[in-house]
């Protein structure tokens, strides 16, 4: 039986990091899946384990995390090998830096909670909500593509020479930015990158389309 429970949704950016952690660290573990456009997430029972009522969230010896990075932190406390942060204290600040701009800055404004509220509440329209998700990924894509370029990167990892906390946060990244049709041509570097990082196996299996619950 698996140790760890997943809850999570195919297509979710966020749930893709946290499978790709837990496959690189070798853990096992059991996805739950919660149909966002069914509104599972919203419902009391998920809610009483996880009052954000998002995905994912990750239940170990009784205990349930949510927010990815704070998922992936503990899984690089509690099962150190292979290390996803630098040993060095500025390599580990220049990792979190990255995975922080994915998750802090880009993500959050083409989520689907974001999207729906500009088609809902403010009654834009698809080709509207096209360009604001295409200049958002571009702005943040465009920062993160120098990021990576100063930080030593060898062209298939974002730092050094082994797989980062920040490859964690930059392949589903890459993964909604081609899902929307996001011209990602003048990032050549983070391209790259994902080209390599999408043949590892940890990467591959944990893509959304290998989901079970993947439709």
């Amino acid at each position: 039986m698996a140790a760890m429970t997943l809850f999570t949704f195919w297509r979710s950016s966020a749930a893709y990091r946290v499978r790709i952690a837990l496959n690189l660290k070798g853990q096992k573990f059991e996805s739950v899946p919660k149909q966002l456009r069914e509104g599972e997430h919203r419902r009391a029972d998920y809610l009483a384990l996880n009052p954000q009522g998002l995905v994912p969230a990750l239940e170990h010896e009784g205990v349930v995390l949510n927010q990815t990075l704070a998922i992936i932190e503990y899984l690089e406390e509690r099962f150190p090998q292979p290390p996803l942060l630098p040993s060095t204290p500025v390599g580990r600040a220049q990792v979190r830096a990255m995975a922080q701009h994915v998750a802090c800055e880009i993500h959050p404004l083409n989520n689907l909670r974001v999207l729906n509220y500009l088609r809902q509440q403010l009654g834009q329209g698809e080709e509207a909500i096209a360009r604001w998700i295409a200049h958002w990924i571009a702005e943040g894509f465009r920062a993160l593509e120098e990021m990576v370029k100063r930080a030593g990167s060898d062209g298939r990892y974002c730092y050094g020479q082994t797989v980062s906390m920040a490859d964690v946060l930059l392949v589903p990244q890459m993964y909604n930015a081609r899902r929307f049709n996001v011209d990602v041509s003048a990032f050549p570097t983070l391209v790259k990158i994902c080209e390599h990082l999408e043949r590892l196996s940890p990467f591959s299996e944990a893509r959304p389309e290998a989901q079970p619950d993947a439709e």
